[in-house]
């Protein structure tokens, strides 16, 4: 039992790893446990993120994940996979600061700009001189992101962008934001950098720290509004013409809040596990009662049938046929399942479940919000309902 609640691969998948993912996923584990873990609570509790961390994610060598050159690593699918797993497993806000900066962020970049703004910007944000955000999310269009209102409107050799954006990872704080805007004169959506000069940001760009927070408390979100933003014409990314660029980049980084919720599941399961067996209660741990051990073994099943899932899905990304709905049903699997996961470690742990010190809690609330973002449940869950009948339920009269 013991190597179980260490090592929950119950069905021996990492043992098809290449000896190169293995000590990758060796590597962002013990830098997880020995460097974020003893750390984050405090971090949480504060709504702080831990800076003093970001030293040791650059010589993690995963900086820009899928990235091919300008100094990222270049991984496979499986292996982002991994790192998404194996970040998530220990803490969700350093995670999501991860997939924000090195998906969103450098991906929109590395897909949508030219070789001149690849060079430019890259190569920092992969040392971690810079930090990232991408900010598409708008305080009216969530699940509706292709509806987004804030405008860019051309003036010369400047653009000038007025609107809104909300929930925007590190958006307070980044060195560079990728910005996505709809052009006034032909209604496309286009994508502009915005930059720090001398730490500060241009005129316009006022961002607010949300607070107030239940879950992902040690990455900040912000609240941004943009009033006459002036961006240079080298600043906007040369290869997105229309909402297709921004699809573009979240069907490239589709599959990290799957994998990241893979990551709570295994958590859930080895802190209900490991204290069962020490939780002494009428005489005996509260391992040996039947309730506990079927609990325990329907943790098991769930996370088995999630990380068989994610595997696959890493299989069909590589090959080029993972589909929409495929992530989509991917997706809505693994957070109900990783959610359902917590909430029963949360109850096996009782009072103590509560309380930081054990982990869990923070695991759940964070679940919370793996289930919230790339779509809701619900979202999926309607992508794959347009897939099996081929009506769209997004509007009532229309088919695939």
């Amino acid at each position: 039992m013991t190597a179980v609640i260490d090592h929950p691969d119950y069905f021996l998948l990492d043992a098809d790893l290449s000896d190169a993912d293995r000590a990758l996923r060796d590597k962002v584990r013990e830098f997880g446990r020995n460097s974020i873990e003893p750390i984050i609570n405090d971090y949480w509790q504060r709504a702080e993120f831990p800076d003093v961390v970001l030293p040791g994610l650059r010589d993690l060598g995963i900086i820009g994940t899928f990235i091919q050159g300008y100094g990222c690593p270049g991984l496979s699918r499986h292996a982002a996979g991994l790192v998404a797993r194996e970040m998530g497993r220990v803490d969700g806000s350093v995670n999501t600061f991860l997939g924000v900066h090195s998906n969103l962020g450098m991906g929109s970049i590395y897909m949508l700009g030219n070789e001149e703004q690849r060079q430019r910007w890259l190569p920092p944000l992969a040392r971690l001189e810079k930090t990232g955000a991408f900010a598409l999310t708008e305080p009216r269009h969530g699940s509706d992101s292709v509806s987004l209102e804030t405008s860019a409107r051309r003036e010369g050799d400047t653009w000038i962008i007025n609107g809104h954006k909300r929930w925007i990872g590190n958006g307070h704080a980044a060195d560079v934001i990728v910005l996505y805007a709809r052009d006034e004169s032909d209604g496309e959506v286009k994508a502009f950098i915005v930059e720090k000069q001398n730490g500060a940001y241009p005129s316009g760009y006022v961002p607010t720290v949300i607070t107030g927070k239940i879950g992902k408390r040690a990455i900040n979100q912000a609240d941004i509004v943009i009033e006459n933003l002036r961006i240079p014409t080298e600043n906007r990314l040369e290869h997105c013409e229309s909402f297709a660029g921004v699809t573009r980049v979240l069907n490239a980084t589709r599959g990290g809040a799957s994998w990241e919720a893979v990551g709570h599941g295994m958590a859930a399961f080895e802190i209900a596990a490991r204290y069962s067996l020490e939780r002494d209660q009428f005489g005996s741990p509260i391992a040996g009662y039947q309730l506990v051990q079927e609990k325990l073994a329907t943790m098991l099943s769930d996370l088995t049938s999630m990380q068989l899932m994610c595997t696959r899905m890493a299989e069909l990304q590589e090959r080029g046929e993972l589909t929409t709905a495929m992530a989509s049903l991917v997706k809505l699997t693994t957070s109900r399942k990783a959610l359902e996961m917590c909430r029963t470690a949360r109850d096996m742990l009782a009072g103590n479940g509560l309380l930081l010190d054990h982990h869990v809690a923070r695991h759940l609330t964070d679940m919370e919000v793996v289930s919230t973002y790339e779509g809701t449940d619900s979202m999926q869950a309607l992508i794959v309902g347009r897939d099996i009948t081929g009506l769209s339920a997004f509007t009532r009269t229309s088919r695939r």
